[in-house]
């Protein structure tokens, strides 16, 4: 009796394990669920503003020489602004931008990486 006593000591010990496991798992596949949302929405976002910018470069080729080096290196200047403002955005939308985490999703609120990098 003892013995069996003991066997289903074991087997609840076992099934409360496996039952903590499968919670884990549960709630990291929620997680990444969310990740992957929204890695869709931003992916779906850049692909729209490439495809305007290659469009606006084709039209731009049509100018001529000297119109197009201006707008080029305007464009060098702007595309500096555009990438601070894109990981401020991407920042916003719940991901770190520092090195440490880069690109994970940001559960517990502000990263001081992230914002230390945002502030320079």
């Amino acid at each position: 009796m003892d013995e069996l006593d003991n066997r289903l000591g074991l087997f609840h010990a076992e099934l409360s394990a496996l039952k903590q496991k499968v919670k884990e798992l549960l709630e990291e596949n929620k997680r990444l669920s969310i990740e992957n949302h929204q890695l869709r929405q931003v992916f779906k976002r850049e692909t729209t503003t490439e495809r305007e910018a290659v469009l606006a470069a084709k039209s731009s080729k049509s100018r001529n020489k000297e119109s197009v080096q201006k707008s080029s290196l305007e464009e060098s200047n702007v595309a500096v602004g555009e990438g601070h403002d894109n990981l401020t955005r991407l920042y916003h939308e719940g991901f770190h931008i520092c090195n440490v985490y880069y690109g994970h999703l940001r559960t517990e609120g502000d990263c001081l990486f992230c914002l230390s990098f945002l502030n320079k």
